[in-house]
């Protein structure tokens, strides 16, 4: 089931020069796999090619990434990619070299054993002390430098009763979750989901989940959501391309119920 290749070929020696290895100089998409079918590939490489360009490098070439990509799928009934694009290698110094040559990483992971009942009745969020820094020049992208999930998510073990970590930002701004996106709808008919435009990722589910949005005529608005004004919500989902959706049914002490919405959001995740 796992396996992993470096630059098309089956293999997991990597230079130990590469910038993405000294300075998280890359990105990362994560890719579902159902019956050896990759879901929102088109979105996933729109990511990542924008994410290259905004990092001044060359993406990789796109046929080559489908075929490669649909070759580690094929055979799989379900699955996880997890494709990575690196400048390549250089050497010491922060400045880049002058022509990158990148370096793709391709892993096949097992299917996480998540319970399905993280579906049905809802997943639990703890508010993290970890807080997100803000920087607009890399807000949205998924770069290699992920230590602030690091540190959040090591804030409670595995055993714990919250499922994800809820992250603020340092004014104290929600943004996401320690691996998700977050949505909540404060009236019928209405969602809100936090302006990413400073800090945190910008998920393909999440802009998936906004295109299905305006297709329904479901009124969405992104703006800057604080902790409080979350905690008075309606109903509140996270969502990735993993997981789908999952309802929240608790953050902290306030509860919710398992609203309209979020069953709606859960049906187009699976479009």
């Amino acid at each position: 089931m796992n396996a992993t290749w470096i630059d098309g070929k089956p293999g997991e020696a990597l230079s130990l020069s590469d910038r993405g290895l000294h300075y998280g100089d890359g990105l990362f998409e994560t890719l579902p796999v159902s019956v050896s079918r990759l879901a929102l590939l088109d979105l996933h490489l729109e990511r990542l090619r924008e994410g290259c360009t905004r990092l001044g490098f060359a993406a990789p070439e796109e046929e080559l990434l489908r075929r490669e990509l649909a070759a580690a799928a094929a055979g799989q009934k379900r699955a996880v990619l997890k494709l990575m694009v690196t400048r390549g290698s250089g050497g010491r110094g922060y400045r880049p070299p002058g022509e990158a040559r990148v370096t793709r990483i391709l892993l096949r992971y097992a299917w996480p054993d998540y319970p399905q009942a993280w579906q049905e009745t809802g997943v639990a969020l703890r508010v993290c002390k970890t807080r997100l820094g803000t920087n607009p020049v890399l807000a949205g992208l998924k770069h290699l430098n992920r230590l602030e999930q690091v540190m959040a998510r090591s804030e409670w073990p595995e055993n714990d009763p919250f499922q994800e970590g809820l992250m603020l930002d340092g004014e104290g701004a929600v943004i996401e979750g320690t691996m998700t996106n977050v949505f909540c709808s404060p009236a019928e008919g209405r969602l809100l989901t936090p302006d990413l435009s400073r800090a945190g990722v910008a998920g393909v589910m999440r802009r998936h989940l906004l295109q299905a949005a305006e297709n329904a005529g479901v009124r969405v608005e992104i703006r800057r959501l604080t902790l409080d004004e979350l905690l008075d919500q309606r109903e509140v989902f996270v969502c990735n391309s993993i997981i789908g959706v999952w309802p929240v049914s608790l953050i902290g002490g306030h509860a919710y119920p398992i609203g309209p919405l979020t069953r709606l959001a859960q049906g187009w995740s699976q479009e």
